[in-house]
């Protein structure tokens, strides 16, 4: 892997690369797309993954307090727990081995017995509102941290800022595209970490957001390159 903007440089050191602002919360969303935007192949984001991909989508995991992905995300990409790795030890020094990852979810419409919500090393997080089935809302307490924000939708920023109170202020967002819209949307994303795969898709695939518009001004920060795949990052600037 090289970076080739905004300097060259042979092997980068990737968590260097990737370190988290240290100054305030941070919410960093991580998708891969085509070429021609399609954010899925077959319904399912490895089919455009690359080895320097999921290096990248690992270290992104190690550096976070908190990884937060859409129910719908969940159910396709098959999540389980985060499993621990050895190399992450420095990356999490003082921190639990593993991130817990946080499930934005209006209905509660998933598998509440699955490995994800029952042995997950870090305490798996369910995000609601309150209209989501009280029944189902009382057996996602029994095995989850459980955070009720908002009233018939799952208010985002209501939802960042409980994260935040439970020291969890390093967000890394791993989609699907209607949550990555939505925090748009609310002007909640501070960097994007998008990986461009050197195929063209077509079809209906989604785009890494998929839904209402929000039209936010980023810069270009950083470039690397493997394999012909890009990985660029992007920031949004604070005062926009």
């Amino acid at each position: 892997m090289r970076r080739i903007y905004p300097d060259i440089q042979d092997n980068p050191d990737i968590a260097q690369a990737y370190a988290y602002p240290g100054d305030r919360p941070w919410l960093r969303v991580n998708m891969v797309a085509s070429t021609d935007g399609a954010a899925w192949l077959k319904g399912r984001s490895r089919g455009l993954s690359s080895k320097g991909d999921r290096r990248i989508f690992q270290t992104l995991r190690g550096l976070s307090d908190v990884i937060v992905a859409g129910a719908a995300t969940v159910r396709t990409e098959g999540y389980g727990p985060v499993p621990p790795r050895d190399w992450w030890a420095e990356l999490r020094e003082g921190r639990p081995e593993v991130p817990p990852i946080a499930v934005v979810t209006r209905s509660l419409g998933f598998d509440l017995d699955a490995e994800l919500f029952t042995d997950a090393p870090s305490r798996t997080i369910v995000i609601t509102c309150e209209s989501a089935p009280h029944e189902r809302r009382k057996a996602a307490a029994r095995h989850c941290d459980l955070i009720v924000a908002g009233d018939d939708e799952v208010d985002l920023p209501l939802a960042m800022a409980e994260l935040h109170q439970r020291g969890l202020t390093k967000v890394l967002c791993e989609g699907g595209p209607r949550v990555n819209a939505q925090l748009s949307a609310c002007r909640l994303i501070d960097e994007l970490c998008l990986s461009i795969s050197p195929m063209l898709v077509g079809g209906g695939a989604a785009r890494i957001l998929n839904g209402e518009p929000a039209r936010v001004s980023l810069d270009l920060s950083q470039v690397l390159e493997e394999e012909g795949v890009l990985f660029c990052t992007y920031t949004r600037e604070q005062s926009r």
